[in-house]
């Protein structure tokens, strides 16, 4: 019974953007860094802000609040880079704080609305309700869209 209760669950990383609470899975984060020097790199998507040096390994940094259309993103004490591995990419988020890791289980997930603020649908996987906590589940495949992903694979 244990092992079902397990499968019924999904292991998420929650995350702030401007307010609005995010998740993704931990299966897809590798590190989450307190905010460092980014190197610029020109001619990329206003979103991706550039570089940063993590042990050896030049990480492509994307602002997901520029990315969600949500503004620019403000550096203060709590702001983090999520780094996230997704198929053969390795890229950092910029978010506003990222403090939690939750169980979500499977039966509170509902598919997306057609806009949850002013983030896309195409964007979200999904909205958890927990108590009184709406979860806004992110779909990486559309964050790193296939032709950004190119882009970032030929840069760096």
């Amino acid at each position: 019974m244990h092992e079902a209760n397990i499968a019924s669950e999904r292991k998420v990383i929650v995350f702030q953007l401007n307010g609005n609470e995010y998740s993704i899975s931990v299966d897809h984060v590798t590190a989450i860094e307190k905010m460092q020097h980014i190197t610029r790199v020109p001619k990329l998507p206003v979103y991706i802000k550039g570089v940063i040096n993590l042990r050896g390994v030049i990480i492509p940094i994307i602002d997901l609040k520029r990315r969600f259309g949500l503004g620019d993103f403000e550096n203060t004490d709590s702001t983090r880079i999520i780094i996230v591995s997704y198929q053969d990419l390795e890229v950092g988020f910029i978010v506003d704080a990222a403090n939690d890791v939750l169980d979500i289980p499977e039966h509170v997930i509902e598919p997306q609305p057609d806009v949850v603020g002013t983030v896309a649908a195409e964007f979200i996987n999904g909205v958890a309700k927990l108590e009184k906590r709406l979860l806004i589940l992110l779909n990486l495949e559309y964050v790193l869209d296939k032709a950004n992903q190119r882009e970032l694979h030929n840069e760096y």
